[in-house]
């Protein structure tokens, strides 16, 4: 793989870069998305995921996407000033209509509710609709995971991979997340696209004049491209072919299809700074996993001790770096302190 551009982050040039607390990150957030229309404590819910993607690392769901939550609250594509409506719509069923305001007030507001009806029945969902972005979709089941259940999460985004031998976009990058919870934190996290790479990766590696692998994209004649702006022009390729365009109907099945929300197709480009709202969906399975054995605890381990025992290997989100400072570029930081 090339160096490509959002390794650029990880580099230690003083000219290039400056060192941020996570306390100074999620404070120029919440001043930045309250000057631009969201209420306090929506814009405090959408700061903290920023900090926590800062936090492990995912750039593409950190600073990066702060212009575009002020530019989309200025022009109304977001609405930073709605009280998501949330409905218990059977005894393992709760819905939250997040009323085309952020992704991550609409869970705030229904995820505990759907915690409690898991454990009272075993198994519960948690459907998310007419949201913004939620960006970092494992951010959410990290959530689910701390109170005891596990968490799989499913969304949806503007359609930018063609299926297998074609050429028209028809479902986004699709990620899906799950979240174990152990005894001193995850036992199992992951988090991925079910496109060969997240569109974010795609448009630094533009911006920096850097070449894609081969693997990631197509261009408009269906060829595979390393130039990122024919793949912009193109489509993305799911990861592992057929198998991961599986997945990633699948995870547009549950978003869409199940939340009442809109389809990948019907998505305008996230980061436009104006236009209809997203009106995006995501749909949670909540485990309550002592539910259905004794020994769950047990046959995880079995897993993760043969991983573990085995040098250079490790068990998704297992081992995650967690940044207390961040090195930030200064050209991204002095645009986010614009914002305020």
């Amino acid at each position: 793989m090339s160096g490509c551009a959002w390794k650029k982050r990880e580099k230690n040039d003083e000219f290039l870069m400056v060192d941020v607390s996570l306390d100074s990150i999620e404070e120029v957030s919440v001043r930045a998305l309250i000057k631009h229309g969201a209420l306090e404590w929506v814009a405090i819910l959408v700061a903290r995921a920023i900090r926590r993607a800062e936090e492990t690392g995912n750039i593409i769901c950190g600073l990066y996407y702060l212009e575009s939550y002020c530019q989309q609250l200025k022009s109304g594509r977001v609405k930073g000033d709605v009280e998501p409506i949330v409905e218990q719509l059977k005894g393992g069923a709760v819905k939250s209509d997040a009323l085309f305001g952020f992704a991550q007030s609409a869970f705030d507001r229904g995820y505990l509710q759907a915690v409690k009806s898991a454990k009272e029945n075993g198994i519960a969902s948690l459907a998310i609709s007419n949201s913004h972005t939620c960006t970092s979709l494992g951010y959410f089941t990290e959530q689910i995971a701390a109170e005891g259940m596990i968490g799989l999460g499913f969304t949806n985004a503007t359609a930018v991979v063609a299926p297998p031998g074609g050429t028209s976009p028809v479902i986004g990058t699709n990620p899906i997340a799950m979240t174990v919870p152990g005894r001193d934190g995850p036992a199992l996290h992951f988090d991925f696209s079910t496109s060969a790479v997240a569109l974010g990766k795609i448009t630094m590696a533009k911006a920096a004049g850097e070449k894609l692998p081969f693997g990631w994209a197509i261009d408009s004649n269906g060829q595979p491209t390393t130039d990122p702006e024919a793949a912009l022009a193109g489509t993305l390729c799911s990861v592992g072919g057929y198998k991961g365009w599986g997945f990633g109907l699948m995870s547009e099945i549950f978003s869409a299809g199940l939340t009442g929300s809109v389809n990948s197709m019907d998505v305008a480009a996230l980061k436009a700074s104006s236009g209809p709202p997203h009106g995006l969906g995501q749909f949670y399975i909540i485990i309550d996993q002592n539910t259905f054995t004794h020994d769950f605890d047990q046959k995880m381990e079995r897993v993760t001790d043969a991983v573990s025992l085995q040098p250079g290997t490790r068990v998704p989100g297992t081992s995650q770096k967690i940044n207390s400072v961040i090195s930030i570029s200064k050209e991204l930081w002095g645009l986010v302190n614009n914002l305020v």
